[in-house]
């Protein structure tokens, strides 16, 4: 998904038809902001390229939606263009993790560009665990949900769910996904590949990111999906 990104876009997709090794069957790029076309490397790309313009901005969880409507193979990623792919190797472990019986989703470990470990894997984000983490300073317990930078998700488990909550605009997607992916009986599953993410934190210090986050967090706290949680596995 690009939200204005064309150069970042365009140069993770070469990176793709670099290293795909047989594995990727087709790119969905949606334009979330107005762009020109991607330009195609002599010789044509390795895999499908379908390229959506939507006329006006809409949330994470609904571009993906939309996106998963084009996806006719057996796994379904979820992929940020600001994620660097650390191994050629990734897509076969990301793909031999999503294999196994009763994973729902499967991911890599994520580093920070300074090599240190990214905390993309944390506990359900409940007004405790939010006091916890950012008054506290305390990591998280257990791994609840994991960031939707980078996801490998058997096609049949995102149809089974539904897909993205489109209510959620920006943030608290993953983990409102996640959650109903657990309360389902399926299992997240980290595989034997690292990639790099230079993650923005835009909420940090964008205002209307704050907004979007803060809204995303009572529609989270509002909604079934994580006291259902809470719950079970209390």
């Amino acid at each position: 998904m690009s939200h204005g990104q064309g150069d970042m876009v365009q140069q993770q997709l070469l990176r793709l038809a670099q290293s795909h090794d047989g594995w990727i069957e087709r790119c969905v790029v949606t334009h979330n902001l107005p762009d020109l076309a991607l330009q195609a490397p002599e010789g044509g790309w390795p895999f499908a390229l379908t390229e959506l313009f939507n006329t006006q901005p809409v949330g994470f969880g609904a571009n993906h939606n939309r996106a998963f409507k084009h996806c006719g193979s057996e796994f379904f990623c979820v992929l940020n263009p600001d994620i660097e792919l650390a191994s050629p190797h990734v897509w076969q472990e990301l793909v031999r993790e999503a294999s196994v019986p009763g994973v729902g989703l499967a991911y890599p470990r994520v580093l920070n560009p300074d090599g240190g470990v990214q905390d993309n894997e944390r506990e359900a984000v409940t007004p405790l665990a939010l006091l916890r983490r950012y008054f506290l300073k305390q990591g998280s317990r257990r791994i609840d949900w994991v960031s939707a930078a980078f996801w490998i998700v058997p096609s049949s488990v995102y149809r089974r769910l539904g897909g993205f909550d489109e209510r959620f605009f920006m943030y608290c997607e993953d983990v409102d996904f996640c959650l109903r992916l657990r309360l389902e009986g399926w299992t997240l599953r980290r595989a034997a590949a690292q990639v790099v993410h230079d993650a923005s934190r835009n909420s940090h210090r964008d205002p209307r990111h704050f907004a979007w986050h803060v809204r995303s967090l009572l529609r989270l706290w509002s909604g079934p999906a994580l006291w259902r949680y809470q719950a079970a596995t209390s």
